[in-house]
């Protein structure tokens, strides 16, 4: 038996170890890659099991989550702060070792990978800021960003619509530190994929430019001249067709669908042993085979390497080392905050009346001029997202510099390769589309939320504003069904001086992502004073208030607030007390202390309307049983915008009338 085949079969015996000993898991791909990772990772990967967040390591991205046991197998023979007591804790609650890779959980795992095709996504976003970050900072003797991207990937990766909409765009581009290892197995859960998957995959990358190569993924040898040559290409991504065996090792299960997603059981283990020729028991590892894939020698000597070139980097280049630092830890330029403040103070002093995407690229332009660090994009709709500031350059094919990225008619990879980017480091990226089309992103801003990662989301042309295009452009459901999100804050902003706070929290956010849902009419700009101001960035404040205590509060977010100002005064020419409650985040509003929603939302006051161009769902939690919500349930129309506002009764003398019905 080759060392690479023993060293491999650890992470066979473990894989399978675990998923047995948890009672469920997937046994077949990590028996099945094993020879795939034993070759990269010992013959290529430069890493630090003692510091994962070190900036200069090769990324790994495990797409085909779902094989998780190979990772962790991988965490802890290469010496990451994952013990054996960890992977006996497989699938277990609160345990290191989850069912699928998690980020932010297990140590050294890139990004949190499951639904298919979204790992090689957040690779080639990996990649693209790799590129990015070498064109800004690298200079001649001074290679201070300078690694690859590895993804494994399988046959459900590739049936995804996902991957063709990433891998066409690295390929575009030109991602040639992108490599992808693909599990060719032709089992899925279903069984041979031939039935459903007859794509020929080879030609179909080739199409794609990439550099494609066809290897024996059982063969250590050839797995290695197979990286070296992909390598080498520094114009193209490189995908290996690896063709291997899924339960590699397996006499009866081995090469089946019966190994996909369940234990071997104990019986098939103990002939698995002997098959494989590993003479040890659960979980056994020999110290000799410990030393050999031990990673932590090499990994210091890496970063110790890459620390004393970027120590020379520093005295050569001070200014661009210490924007380097700041960039890659995740801070804001100190001085942000208050030039922030200045600013928002003089838009709510110079009055203007524009659509609330407009206010956006405002706020872009401010925050760009500020933020190197800022990175835009949008799914082939700069020029009605205006996404685009004044700074922007756009980043070419071959050409991977600059801070714009035209994503092409591809919402999904948007999302997904903007996660990819954000968990690289050294950006803060945002990318743009109508709102009804963040139905297409929708899993990735799941799983930025999942994450807990600070990805920022442009959604524009958000309700029956949007006129002529009709129902299939017109959003209903998708700003309430974001809301639905954990985790997720969702800003729908009134004007320019909400538009700006709301870009503000986004940017400062590190614990989440956020989205911002904008206008295509324009708005009239609210009068506020500087406690309102402040308030704004609570998600929730009162905007006009009355004498005492209200009889009827308006709740309103977006292109309504002005709807529900305008209705007070009416009101209140009538002798009612009404307060009107501006709401551009409710999630924001809700982590809220009890003292400030209830100064805002009193209890006392039972009569209440909510008024939204969208789903009245989520509103009822504020206005009670004994409220009313003036929303819409139904499909829009195709008409201009003030006709379809009249018709479905966002006007003010029909929110006077529904007000009236709650006094």
């Amino acid at each position: 038996m080759s060392e690479y085949r023993e060293l491999a079969n650890a992470v066979r015996a473990l894989s399978m170890d675990g998923v047995q000993k948890a009672k469920s898991g997937h046994p077949g791909a990590p028996m099945g890659m094993a020879d795939m990772a034993e070759a990269l990772w010992r013959g290529f990967l430069r890493h630090n099991p003692k510091n994962p967040k070190w900036p200069n390591r090769d990324r790994f991205v495990l797409s085909n989550g779902h094989a998780s046991m190979m990772i962790y197998s991988l965490l802890h023979l290469t010496g990451y702060d994952l013990s054996i007591e960890d992977l006996k804790q497989f699938r277990q609650l609160d345990s290191k070792t989850p069912g699928h890779p998690e980020y932010g959980i297990v140590p050294g795992v890139e990004t949190t990978t499951g639904p298919l095709g979204q790992g090689i996504g957040n690779a080639v976003g990996m990649a693209l800021a790799e590129a990015m970050l070498a064109n800004e900072f690298n200079r001649d003797g001074f290679d201070i960003v300078d690694h690859y991207t590895y993804a494994f990937l399988g046959d459900g990766c590739l049936m995804e619509g996902i991957s063709h909409e990433v891998c066409s765009l690295a390929g575009t581009l030109g991602l040639g530190k992108l490599i992808a290892l693909y599990d060719s197995n032709g089992i899925s859960i279903d069984g041979e994929v031939k039935g459903w998957f007859g794509d020929d995959t080879k030609q179909r990358f080739a199409a794609y430019h990439w550099q494609v190569l066809e290897v024996d993924g059982h063969d250590g040898e050839a797995l290695r001249k197979a990286i070296a040559e992909a390598q080498a290409d520094k114009e193209h991504p490189s995908l290996i067709v690896c063709h291997t065996t899924i339960g590699f090792g397996s006499p009866n299960k081995g090469g089946k669908e019966s190994c996909h997603g369940a234990p071997l059981g104990d019986e098939e283990i103990a002939l698995t042993r002997k098959q494989l020729g590993w003479n040890y028991g659960p979980f056994e590892i020999p110290e000799e085979i410990y030393k050999k894939w031990s990673a932590v020698e090499s990994g210091a000597e890496y970063e110790a390497k890459w620390n004393a070139l970027f120590d020379e980097y520093k005295k050569a280049y001070p200014e661009l080392a210490a924007e380097f630092e700041r960039r890659m830890k995740g801070d804001l330029p100190c001085d942000l905050k208050a030039k922030t403040q200045e600013w928002i103070k003089s838009l709510q002093a110079n009055p203007q009346k524009i659509a609330t995407r407009k206010a956006g690229q405002i706020a872009l332009d401010f925050f760009a001029a500020n933020m190197p660090e800022l990175v835009g994009g949008s799914a082939d709709l700069a020029p009605s997202n205006l996404t685009m500031t004044k700074v922007s350059k756009s980043v070419a094919p071959h050409v991977i510099k600059g801070n714009y990225i035209h994503w092409g008619v591809r919402e999904f990879a948007m999302a997904v390769a903007m996660n990819g980017m954000l968990l690289h480091g050294g950006f803060r990226p945002y990318g743009g589309t109508f709102l009804i089309f963040s139905e297409y992103a929708r899993n990735a801003i799941r799983m930025s939320a999942l994450m807990g990662i600070p990805t920022m989301y442009v959604f524009t042309h958000d309700s029956i504003g949007v006129g002529e295009d009709g129902p299939t452009h017109q959003p209903i459901e998708q700003t309430a069904s974001l809301r639905m999100v954990p985790n997720l804050d969702t800003w729908r902003p009134c004007d320019p001086v909400e538009t700006a706070v709301a870009w503000e929290h986004m940017i400062e956010r590190k614990d989440g992502p956020s989205d911002i849902v904008l206008t295509r009419q324009n708005l009239e700009q609210m009068p506020r004073d500087d406690k309102q101001v402040g308030d704004i960035a609570k998600g929730g404040y009162v905007l006009r208030d009355c004498a005492g205590a209200p009889e009827l509060i308006l709740i309103a977010t977006g292109s309504e607030v002005a709807l529900a100002f305008h209705a007070a005064e009416e009101l209140e020419k009538e002798g009612r007390k009404v307060r009107v409650v501006s709401m551009p985040c409710c999630e924001v509003f809700d982590r809220q202390d009890a003292a400030y929603k209830e100064a805002v939302l009193p209890c006392a006051c039972r009569a209440r309307v909510a008024v939204e161009a969208g789903c009245t769902q989520g509103w009822y939690k504020y206005v009670g049983l004994d409220g009313k919500v003036l929303g819409l349930d139904h499909y829009g129309e195709s008409a201009p915008a003030g006709l379809l506002f009249e018709k479905f009764g966002f006007t003010v003398d029909n929110l006077v009338k529904v007000a009236k019905s709650v006094l």
